[in-house]
């Protein structure tokens, strides 16, 4: 393979945000221990021996669309107008969601605060359920007037809420 080799590629892709936990199918003729040893310190997911065996790279493909179909789950972005509170320093902030993950929300506001600054927040999503509650953190601003929250700190009660909130428009 021309460079990058099998192996730079890899950790490439490990270093990238985006390709952290994507799945890594190594195929190799080099059959020593150590080959795979390299794979794996290297990133790779799974290591296959040339001549593929297509029933064993199916069980492969398999194994991993459980996660993979977790992971977009769990970062997919589903618009949703709602109210939202945003707390901090003893100020308040009134907003409306733009689109709501189980990671983040995306808030539209008159006053925008500073990426890294802390909130404490309260979502109403929804007449039939109570407000979600928790804590967050600015980490982008987006135009004028939309916030990116990372809702990093609410509890299992809270996540599980937002989580039967966005599975059914999720599916």
């Amino acid at each position: 393979m021309p460079f990058p080799d099998g192996l730079e590629l890899t950790r490439r892709m490990r270093d990238s945000a985006c390709n952290r936990i994507t799945p890594i199918v190594m195929l190799s003729d080099d059959q020593r221990p150590t080959a795979m040893s390299r794979g794996f310190q290297a990133g790779v997911s799974f290591f296959m021996y040339k001549p593929v065996d297509k029933e064993r790279l199916l069980m492969i493909v398999r194994a991993t669309q459980g996660g993979m179909e977790h992971e977009h789950r769990r970062t997919r972005r589903v618009p949703v107008k709602s109210r939202v509170m945003l707390r901090f320093v003893g100020q308040s902030i009134e907003g409306e969601t733009v689109d709501v993950s189980m990671q983040g929300v995306l808030v539209k506001a008159q006053k925008l605060l500073p990426v890294g600054t802390s909130v404490d927040l309260s979502l109403q999503l929804s007449r039939t359920m109570g407000p979600i509650v928790g804590a967050g953190s600015i980490v982008r601003i987006a135009g004028a007037n939309q916030m990116g929250i990372h809702l990093g700190r609410l509890s299992l009660g809270e996540s599980q809420k937002l989580q039967d909130f966005l599975l059914p428009l999720i599916s």
